[in-house]
């Protein structure tokens, strides 16, 4: 195999940098800002169980010493510390990632030649899609992911026009903010060092840049990676689950179809992409295309849910939208643009209800039975449900924490005194460390995921009220088991749709005798 000539210079052609439009982007970030802020201050929905795992996540911080890499974590104490733990408040987070997003993807646009037609396109585009509006709701890393790497794109971008050491720095800290966030930021950077070759930009790695860019990123994202030496890598386990449960169903082909449910943006994101690839005023910027046509390729092949591949279109759309504005004035050109924002347009209004969750429960099932795609409403384990599954998981957890103080306040205060709150997985053991304070409730235990880690306690378990299990699984455990109250939502997931809490008495084994056995259980 020849190997490239990393000596020999590329001639590149250096687009014009126009103006920023900035009257336009405001407005377009503006009515981003605006939407998630008013579907916080009207949603009739709760908290994703999601959630509640990283606000736990806060009040155990050790920030070396971590299952999941710590940003959330960190965001979620430093939001509750400053503005409450009102889920407007909570939610003020990912709406500031996801107008960010808007915004960088407007100046990838400017950064790739594009004037005020292709930075409104690029920004409307992430605007409207209700995949970055979901993304833009939940207190979770998924918009920090998309907000890194649109913002490891426009540094490259730079650093393709200017060589500067500060845009090569500034893709260290954003990718160690990746590496803080969420791993699949692992992604970025393989894609990225492979694209260096292809497109002979390896001369690149004899000047300063790209090390400090390393530097950077390991030294902000340390902690992830410590904390995974130091408990033995639980990633390995975590991934192990979800290629069992989650992934074991995913195809190539579902991956790649999976991207249509972008709707109309989805062509144009095709077309950006391979304008970036192909297009000679371009040129200068083709490793960007190679980095997302290589993620496309990495993620299908490692089988993975077809979101993960969501925070490369902001570039992708911007792209598009500099190819719409440099066409040769064709016949029917403004038709061509009229068309093209009318149906981004369009399909945001169609879809708006997948990616705002202000729809009452009963409007959303009819809303989602009427659209009649299955993959809207399927769980990531293949059930089929009336909601789509972020929807069916912020429903029912205060009910559910309520029900749980009736039974442990019903207890003689004796048995209350030693009485131990086990959760059977982590939505229900958050729900109640994060509901509990106003009902007087004990932390929760549960030997799942993250929560194993925080330990059993030392109360032994002689009185347990059990929140999630079936009398079977309990009798394995426990001699006496007393049904104590129901609870559940008829929309959430089936799961938490109809539950039984229980009192069990007289363990068989205490939870700290049977604690480490439990490790690695999700």
């Amino acid at each position: 195999m020849r190997m490239l000539d990393s000596s020999r210079p590329i001639p590149l052609e250096v687009p014009d940098r126009p103006s920023l439009a900035v009257g336009l982007v405001v407005a377009l970030a503006a009515v981003k800002l605006g939407l998630h802020v008013f579907t916080s201050s009207v949603t009739p929905y709760e908290f994703h169980r999601d959630e509640f795992l990283y606000f736990a996540m806060g009040e155990h911080l050790a920030l070396f010493h971590m299952d999941f890499p710590p940003a959330m974590a960190l965001l979620a104490q430093f939001v509750r510390g400053v503005l409450g733990d009102s889920l407007f408040a909570i939610r003020l987070v990912p709406a500031a990632f996801g107008t960010a997003t808007v915004v960088l993807a407007a100046l990838i646009a400017r950064e790739l030649g594009g004037g005020r037609f292709a930075q409104g396109t690029a920004a409307l585009c992430v605007l409207a899609n209700p995949l970055f509006l979901r993304a833009g709701v939940l207190f979770q890393p998924v918009v920090v992911d998309q907000f890194v790497w649109t913002a490891g794109f426009y540094s490259l971008a730079r650093v393709a026009t200017t060589d500067e050491l500060r845009w090569w720095s500034a893709l260290g800290v954003v990718t160690g903010i990746g590496l803080l966030t969420k791993f699949t930021i692992a992604v970025f950077g393989v894609t990225v060092t492979a694209a260096l070759f292809i497109t002979q930009r390896c001369s690149w790695l004899r000047h300063p840049g790209p090390w400090l860019a390393l530097a950077l990123a390991l030294a902000i994202g340390s902690p992830s990676i410590v904390g995974q030496i130091a408990l033995d890598f639980p990633l390995l386990s975590y991934l192990a689950d979800l290629r069992e449960n989650q992934l074991a169903r995913v195809t190539a082909w579902q991956f790649a179809m999976g991207q249509l449910t972008l709707g109309p943006t989805t062509l144009l994101a095709v077309v950006g992409v391979g304008f970036i690839l192909l297009g000679r005023s371009m040129a200068r910027f083709r490793m960007l295309g190679w980095v997302v046509a290589l993620s496309f390729v990495l993620l299908m092949v490692l089988k993975a849910k077809d979101y993960y591949l969501a925070p490369v279109y902001p570039l992708a759309y911007a792209a598009g939208g500099v190819l719409l504005q440099q066409m040769q004035r064709p016949r029917g050109l403004a038709v061509i643009r009229t068309v093209v924002l009318l149906a981004v347009v369009g399909f945001a209004v169609l879809t708006w209800p997948l990616g705002l969750p202000i729809l009452p429960p009963p409007a959303m099932a009819s809303y989602a039975a009427h659209i009649g795609g299955e993959s809207a409403v399927t769980t990531n384990v293949g059930a089929v449900e009336r909601l789509p599954q972020d929807y069916a998981d912020m429903l029912g957890w205060q009910d559910l924490v309520r029900a749980v103080g009736e039974v442990y306040h019903g207890l003689p205060p004796n048995e209350r005194a030693r009485a131990v709150l086990w959760a059977s997985n982590y939505g229900e053991a958050g729900a109640i460390d994060f509901y509990g304070r106003r009902y007087g409730l004990p932390k929760a235990i549960a030997y799942v995921g993250t929560y194993w880690f925080y330990g059993p306690g030392d109360k032994a378990g002689d009185v347990t009220v059990a929140v999630g299990f079936s009398r079977e699984s309990l009798a394995s455990r426990f001699e006496l088991i007393e049904p104590a109250a129901a609870v559940g939502h008829p929309y959430g997931v089936a799961e938490q749709r109809d539950q039984t809490i229980y009192l069990v008495r007289q363990p068989r084994r205490s939870f700290q005798e049977v604690w480490p056995e439990m490790r690695g259980r999700n």
